[in-house]
């Protein structure tokens, strides 16, 4: 029996029931027998502790099969704090960025020590699509990587070979000693982490759109997620994400890829991507919801803090003003009035 599971996989099981307290009437133990039976209570409850303390949390992969739409957060500040907020806040799933956040390896793993603990599933995005990156932020034991910008099928398929040991990929081996093993100490790993873990391509340009289907179709490819930032930068509307031609190019592809899963699930057999995307201020998470999304990025916490305090000082400044204005309205009705009086003297 596996000494524990993959970290990413794993939730805090209910505390194990209390020892049962010894009757009063019970008869007096001698001081040596006593010590020995709560020497073998206590055993007994560490062990109790120790095989409910950590039990298999429902995959990602295996919600997505039962037809579940997951909600996630972008996690760009690298704070472990926010990252056990957002958990606790009920996010299904949280990615912490390595692609445009400050934080590297050591960084994502505080974060991921914190999801961990709130039972909430961690994926890391990675700032290339590369066998060194992959394999240092798999080694942390993450529910799955999300590889930027995949133009082609092969492109995908070596995206997929980065996340699995050799013959079927290229990942370097050192799960003897390594967070994702629990340090070695989960002899079923290597018969499951290919399988758990959710690989997730992101199609965010113009030469990706264009063979969105066939990414989708790549062995190994568990998500297709669509970037709308970069794609409107691709076609040449940076400043204008939300521009007609970008929304069409993005509708395009999300047709392409729900299509191919419908027919999958006629004809059950290739693989097809489900698909993932990010809500933009023109494009809400619920939109993305209703049109069929699989997996959807609905915030940043750097967004949504930015959002909180620039509203907060707002309140703030104009209540100031409020204040201000009533009590120079109060000021001139006194003045007002000390005048009337003066004068009718």
């Amino acid at each position: 029996m596996a000494a524990a599971a993959a970290l990413s996989h794993l939730l805090l099981a209910p505390k194990p029931n209390p020892s049962p307290v010894l009757s009063s009437r019970a008869p007096a133990l001698l001081p040596f027998a006593r010590r020995r039976q709560r020497s073998a209570t206590a055993i007994t409850a560490a062990a109790a502790a120790a095989s409910d303390l950590l039990t298999a949390a429902p995959s990602l992969k295996s919600r997505l099969a039962d037809g579940q739409t997951l909600y996630g957060l972008f996690l760009l500040s690298f704070s472990p704090t926010l990252a056990e907020l957002a958990a606790l806040a009920g996010y299904d799933y949280v990615v912490v960025d390595m692609e445009h956040g400050p934080g590297g390896i050591p960084e994502a793993l505080a974060c991921l020590r914190a999801l961990d603990a709130a039972r909430t599933p961690a994926f890391i995005r990675l700032p290339e699509a590369s066998p060194v990156w992959a394999k240092k932020a798999l080694d942390l034991g993450p529910a799955g990587l999300m590889l930027p910008a995949i133009e082609s099928p092969a492109a995908a398929a070596a995206a997929v070979s980065h996340c699995r040991y050799p013959p079927r990929g290229v990942r370097g081996a050192a799960h003897p000693i390594v967070r994702a093993s629990a340090y070695g100490l989960d002899d079923s790993y290597l018969s499951r982490c290919e399988d758990d873990t959710l690989i997730i391509c992101q199609v965010e340009t113009t030469a990706g759109i264009a063979e969105v289907d066939a990414i989708a179709a790549v062995d190994g490819v568990d998500v297709v997620q669509m970037g709308p930032l970069d794609l409107s930068a691709s076609m040449g509307y940076l400043w204008d994400p939300g521009n007609r031609k970008v929304r069409a190019r993005l509708r395009e592809a999300e047709r392409k890829v729900l299509e191919a899963r419908k027919k999958k699930v006629t004809a059950s057999d290739g693989n097809v991507a489900y698909l993932g995307g990010f809500a933009m201020p023109n494009d809400p998470a619920e939109q993305l919801k209703l049109r069929g999304y699989h997996m959807v990025s609905g915030a940043v916490d750097i967004g949504m803090f930015r959002k909180a305090a620039l509203e907060d000082v707002k309140r703030f400044k104009e209540a100031v003003m409020e204040i201000g204005e009533e009590e120079d309205e109060e000021d001139d009705e006194k003045n007002s009035k000390e005048d009337d009086g003066y004068w009718s003297e």
